[in-house]
């Protein structure tokens, strides 16, 4: 029994590291998001091309990771502890596709193109409509790491 409770702090121990690494990385993802944000020449230009480019790939490895690491992460722990959390996942995981596929368009009209000044002006639109829908993206992933991960940090700690 011992042997089973240090294999489970072990395990979940090991996801409090990825969910804190993919918190990290949603950190570099809004300093570039901002970064754009602030922006208030909109000329085409090779670094305004290089900053919607930076933003795409840290906005795309953040989406990724979060679909195929910490997500299925989750789903595990609430499978382990069979608590009510799958259906909690199953009710707010389509929303986090939702957002998911804003993101991905917004990465498709940047990638690989040489942005002319009406390509800039739709991504600067876009990014405003991409803001709002990250900020509803992380109060959800926020609530499944609430009511899917640290819920279970009591139950680890008495075990």
């Amino acid at each position: 029994m011992l042997e089973n409770c240090q294999n489970a702090r072990e395990r979940w121990g090991g996801v409090n590291e990825l969910i804190d690494r993919w918190l990290q990385n949603r950190q570099q993802l809004l300093v570039h998001y901002c970064e754009l944000s602030g922006e208030n020449d909109f000329t085409p230009t090779e670094a305004l091309s290089k900053k919607f480019i930076r933003l795409c790939e840290v906005l795309v490895d953040y989406v990724s990771a979060g679909h195929f690491e910490i997500y299925e992460q989750l789903i595990q722990e609430a499978r382990d502890f069979d608590d009510g959390g799958l259906e909690l996942a199953a009710k707010v995981y389509p929303q986090i596709e939702k957002t998911t596929e804003v993101a991905l368009r917004f990465n498709d009209h940047v990638d690989g193109r040489v942005l002319t000044e009406q390509d800039v002006a739709t991504l600067f639109e876009e990014l405003s409509r991409l803001g709002e829908v990250l900020a509803n993206r992380f109060e959800m992933e926020d609530f499944l790491i609430e009511n899917l991960h640290n819920a279970h940090a009591g139950k680890l700690a008495s075990a």
